[in-house]
């Protein structure tokens, strides 16, 4: 459990570096205002148009008697509702990466710097790393939405779907949130994507501990704008300190000493 608190140290840690660096905070804020406003219209768009796509798509209740019509079209338009909410947590971060991709390369670099250290370069064009992170990006988004079906027909199971349910949906949220958090600082390291799940993996509970508290937070409109710059840099130093602990100064007691219980000891990766 000590590593759920080390996860959740690295967040506020990568908030702290931005606060402290404002020039850099207004920096990485640009590309998430910019695709805030495409997803606010989306999810307004699917607010309005949920009750219709629902009743399109059971006819069969068309004859029902009050209250069971209600009950059933209510009841999927709030899964449908949620489902869409799920997906735009994670597809959120992946697009704004995506658009951001300059912004966050320099942020993630100058935070490795401010470390101390050597501070890893692709070496690769713009393009090319524009089309590994919309590629992998969309690995990612299959493996999501996989899930998410799973997830989204377990919620029919009565009280498991609306208390466990959730609850997996968010770990799984914010799993793959971390990992496309960490991608920015492991893919300047060298690492694909199947190497950078192995690493995850092996410290699975400390990778929750840093993403549900942020999928939480990107729940609330307008926050996850002000919370990606922050986030960027938690997770170069989350990264930093999977791939190479040496690489980090010792902070003494807390977040970066965290005991990593069963979980095996972190690889570390070349360049």
């Amino acid at each position: 459990m000590s590593d759920l608190g080390a996860g959740f140290g690295y967040l506020m840690k990568g908030q702290r570096w931005v606060a402290q660096h404002g020039r850099w905070f207004g920096f990485g804020l640009l590309p998430g205002l910019v695709t805030l406003v495409v997803y606010a219209g989306a999810l307004i768009g699917l607010g309005y148009g949920a009750d219709d796509f629902v009743g399109w798509a059971t006819p069969f209740a068309d004859d029902w008697s009050s209250p069971w019509q209600g009950i059933l079209r209510t009841g999927l338009t709030a899964l449908v509702f949620v489902f869409g909410l799920f997906l735009a947590v994670i597809t959120f971060t992946a697009v704004t990466l995506l658009v951001g991709q300059p912004f966050y390369e320099s942020l993630s670099e100058e935070v490795d710097r401010s470390e101390g250290g050597d501070v890893p370069e692709s070496g690769l064009p713009l393009w090319r790393e524009l089309w590994i992170s919309a590629r992998d990006s969309l690995r990612i988004l299959l493996r999501v939405a996989f899930y998410g079906i799973i997830l989204f027909a377990c919620g029919f199971i009565p009280v498991i779907g609306q208390t466990v349910v959730p609850a997996i949906g968010f770990c799984v949220s914010g799993y793959f949130l971390a990992e496309e958090l960490t991608a920015v600082a492991l893919q300047r390291r060298g690492m694909v994507l199947k190497d950078r799940l192995v690493l995850l993996r092996g410290r699975r509970m400390l990778v929750l501990g840093f993403g549900v508290p942020l999928t939480l937070a990107f729940l609330i409109p307008v926050v996850a704008v002000f919370l990606m710059p922050g986030a960027v840099a938690g997770a170069t130093l989350l990264a930093r300190d999977l791939v190479d602990p040496d690489a980090v100064p010792d902070p003494g007691p807390g977040p970066g000493t965290a005991d990593s219980g069963d979980a095996p000891a972190p690889r570390a990766w070349s360049a």
